[in-house]
């Protein structure tokens, strides 16, 4: 969410695991220990900023990650004939493993991260379970590195580049099912920024850009979005509502009712009233969603199409769910999202069996 701040790894990692398992969000986003999940759409990819210059070279040397063979690697060698497809993907897995720890060793951090997001997407598309935990530790030992380097250089804990840091630290936590430490990191990304916003809302624009203050509500939108899946794949529909809706409210604010990230946040919040058996009230927004989602060209409709249809499902309209199903499938197609179409026929299917009458 709100891609202006350039959320990074951690975020675009769990929106990469959330494509595999999701039948009601117009976000694909991963859940805890990996199952099924609140959903995000997949960030673009994005150009590598600088490193974080020679300071941070001894703290990830001292981790010695390239010592420690990728899983990945091992399982490949116990694998026989009849597996190349999975040995394709696996050999590639490990090719960017490699990558991302050469970067490591070369002090080339943000690049590290973006060659570990790429690895996660074919680990997950490939269900290759080693593959997937090996990276988030690498990326636990990352960020953690890399916030004890700006810690270190004299930056405040409130500072939003440490704040971004701690969110993406939540998120893997969360993933990997660690919901004390996720809990906390919310909490903190959350608390810690609502103390900063309100601090600094009386500062003129020569102490503080309007550009600046908006960068700082954008994050806290990050965070309450981030908080919000974690809360709706724990059980907490009505608790996730509320983070939702105060992420909607920054995003419209900020970006615009028609932003692409807005339409998706509205579409989540409807997830979150599905949930909670609201099925009208969910209805309206996934509607909404998908209708400015159409006028914008959203590049994830196919996406927003199917949750608007997964909440005519559960409130049992059946015919108008089956419209919007076969609609959404032909996007999909269209766009070549296989784990989408995969998602889609299944929940066709089981479309087929709810509105079967019982003889």
């Amino acid at each position: 969410m709100y891609r202006l701040l350039g959320a990074g790894l951690a975020l675009g990692l769990l929106r990469v695991a959330g494509r595999r398992g999701r039948s009601r969000s117009a976000r694909l986003l991963p859940g805890p220990a990996g199952g099924r999940a609140p959903a995000a759409v997949v960030p673009p990819c994005r150009e590598a900023p600088r490193g974080l210059g020679p300071g941070l070279l001894p703290l990830l040397a001292a981790l010695a990650w390239s010592s420690r063979p990728a899983p990945a690697e091992q399982e490949r060698e116990r694998q026989g004939a009849g597996g190349a497809a999975a040995g394709d993907a696996e050999a590639e897995i490990i090719q960017l493993l490699k990558r991302a720890k050469l970067c490591i060793m070369k002090d080339e951090p943000a690049e590290a991260e973006l060659i570990l997001h790429d690895a996660l997407r074919l680990a997950y598309k490939s269900d290759n379970k080693k593959a997937i935990t090996y990276t988030y530790d690498l990326a636990e030992k990352l960020f953690k590195a890399t916030m004890s380097h700006l810690l270190g250089g004299g930056m405040q804990q409130e500072d939003n580049a440490i704040i971004e840091i701690s969110l993406k630290l939540a998120t893997i936590y969360a993933a990997q099912n660690r919901q004390e430490l996720a809990l906390a990191g919310y909490e903190f990304c959350i608390s810690t920024l609502e103390e900063k916003i309100e601090r600094e809302k009386e500062l003129s624009e020569d102490t503080l850009s309007v550009e600046e203050k908006a960068n700082t509500h954008l994050l806290l939108g990050m965070c309450l979005d981030s908080y919000a899946r974690y809360l709706l794949f724990s059980k907490q529909p009505s608790q996730a509502q509320r983070m939702y809706e105060k992420a909607l409210q920054i995003s419209e604010e900020i970006l615009g009712e028609r932003h692409p990230q807005t339409i998706v946040l509205l579409s989540d919040l409807a997830t979150s009233l599905d949930a909670q058996g609201r099925s009208d009230e969910a209805c309206v927004h996934a509607q909404r969603a998908s209708d400015l989602a159409r006028q914008g060209e959203h590049p994830e409709l196919h996406v927003l199409l199917r949750n608007l249809a997964a909440v005519l499902m559960h409130g049992e309209r059946y015919a108008q769910a089956e419209e919007v199903y076969r609609e959404a499938l032909k996007r999909a197609k269209l766009k070549r999202d296989e784990v989408s179409v995969q998602h889609i026929r299944e929940e066709l299917a089981e479309l087929s069996r709810k509105s079967r009458p019982v003889s």
